[in-house]
């Protein structure tokens, strides 16, 4: 049993939960469902799945309003910054309803908070920023009384499949802009964190966004390929594992998507990489929100001039990080998502140790709890170095030259971020050419993300761009104007 879970979460959490269609809250049509505290395994609500009709009524209602006319892009824009000042007064409530049902520690619902604030700000921006250029057309041939210039138009109906591991911010980053360029969205949250997504559209509908442009589908594969089928659905935005995605993709057709998919995350640490600066950053990376992040550290390749320093360095921080109930005051790694994806990351260690990596920290598991976790002496043919965890677990493996680190990164599917640490410029530049990976980040891990750069993988890891002003492009479309005078 947990030792304490706040009063008020218990509270701000609801018992039932409702569809939101086109600004009203309706019971689903389809088959129940729980919403389980991820630390203890008690029910905290249930609900019931969108059923077909429900799914048909959303589309609809998302068609009609976009047909009618989005607001103009300053009311876009104002729109977005009243939902800012309406989720600072209901930011309590929200932490709450976020610790209560995704396992995070309050540090980590804290930060779901802050940053969905920038990223609806930054899409407010946006919203009135939004145009195209001017073209020199007059500098081709015989094209002197002609001008030319680009407008970006909403795509129309935009379909967001959301993850659990982000709540509330990356929900906000496929709403927020879509709502920015003028289009109507139909969200489906991940069923085991769906009450965030719910309070998150009802702050949008009282900040004065249409009904039509944005309802919220409960419900699990069958209902979101079904969404997904639908012609009328113009956009896909989705962030989740590749297979997944890759089903998405295949039946998207010719529609636009953006992917943001899986990922083993790399940070290199140099050899006059700063260890004070380091190691601090890598596990505070790899087991936030236990390691449940796609750009968490995995692996960390370590100069093998600094390999024993770092390891004693690791082992030292690692075995400090609190781990446990994440409504106890101090603790960094909470529960997995759920108890089989516990006992599937507690099999991988084992898997790997079996094999011959050496434990240094942890390895153990309590119910959905799995101690922070270091291993060294891994190599490419266990788990733990070639699919992605997604769970509280750091593995050391040291390299001697930079054109190795880049190979060993480069050898995976995947390629969504990684850090580097070095105060050299030469080395710095070398892999931000070489690596096939969306973002590198000197001296920050690969964790490092700010809510206005484009975010974003290559490879297995996806394609398309996040981050408000990147995914307003993708939204749109660029349409060409002349005018002969």
């Amino acid at each position: 049993m947990r030792q304490e879970l706040p009063t008020a979460a218990l509270h701000a959490y609801p018992k039932t939960l409702p569809l939101f269609i086109a600004g009203r809250e309706v019971q689903g049509g389809g088959a129940s469902f729980e919403v389980i505290d991820k630390f203890s395994g008690e029910t905290l609500s249930t609900g019931r799945e969108a059923s077909e009709a429900q799914l048909e009524q959303m589309i609809e209602a998302a068609q009609s309003a976009f047909n009618k006319g989005a607001p103009s892009p300053y009311e876009r824009g104002a729109i977005l910054d009243r939902a800012a000042a309406l989720l600072i007064e209901r930011s309590a409530q929200m932490k709450q309803v976020i610790q209560a049902e995704s396992g995070f520690t309050a540090a980590d619902a804290n930060a779901e908070v802050t940053r969905c604030l920038q990223t609806l700000r930054l899409a407010g921006e946006e919203a009135r920023n939004l145009s195209g250029e001017m073209i020199p057309i007059s500098g081709a041939p015989n094209q002197g009384n002609r001008i030319a210039f680009t407008m970006r138009v909403p795509l129309g109906v935009v379909l967001a499949v959301t993850p659990f591991n982000s709540p509330l911010n990356t929900v906000t980053h496929k709403i927020a802009p879509a709502i920015a360029a003028g289009n109507a969205v139909v969200v489906k949250p991940s069923s085991a964190t769906p009450a965030t997504t719910l309070m998150l559209a009802a702050i949008l509908r009282d900040a004065g966004l249409p009904d039509g442009l944005l309802s919220v589908l409960l419900g699990g594969g069958s209902i979101t390929q079904r969404a997904i089928a639908d012609p009328r659905v113009r956009f896909i935005a989705f962030t989740g594992s590749t297979g997944v995605g890759r089903q998405i993709q295949q039946s998207a057709g010719l529609r636009r998507t953006q992917m943001e998919l899986g990922s083993i995350a790399f940070t290199v640490l140099c050899e006059d990489a700063d260890l004070n600066v380091a190691v601090p950053k890598v596990v505070g990376a790899s087991f936030r929100k236990a390691g449940q992040v796609c750009t968490s550290v995995q692996i960390a390749l370590i100069h093998r001039t600094r390999f024993e320093e770092a390891k004693v360095r690791f082992a030292e921080a690692v075995a400090k990080v609190r781990y446990g109930d994440p409504a106890v005051e101090g603790t960094v790694t909470g529960p997995l998502i759920n108890r089989a994806e516990a006992e599937r990351v507690e099999s991988w260690i084992h898997e790997a140790i079996e094999a011959g990596a050496e434990c240094l920290v942890g390895g153990k598991r309590e119910g959905s709890v799995v101690q922070p976790t270091l291993l060294t002496g891994v190599t490419s043919g266990m788990r733990v170095m070639s699919q992605e965890v997604f769970g509280p677990v750091l593995c050391l493996v040291p390299f001697d030259t930079l054109s190795e680190a880049v190979s060993t990164v480069n050898a995976t599917p995947y390629g969504l971020a990684t850090g580097v640490f070095t105060n050299q410029l030469g080395p710095a530049l070398e892999f931000a050419r070489k690596l096939e990976v969306g973002g590198v980040h000197i001296n920050e891990t690969s964790s490092s993300r700010v809510d206005l750069m484009p975010y974003g993988g290559s490879k297995d890891s996806g394609f398309g761009r996040e981050g408000p002003r990147y995914a307003v492009e993708e939204m749109t479309e660029e349409r060409i104007v002349t005018i002969s005078i």
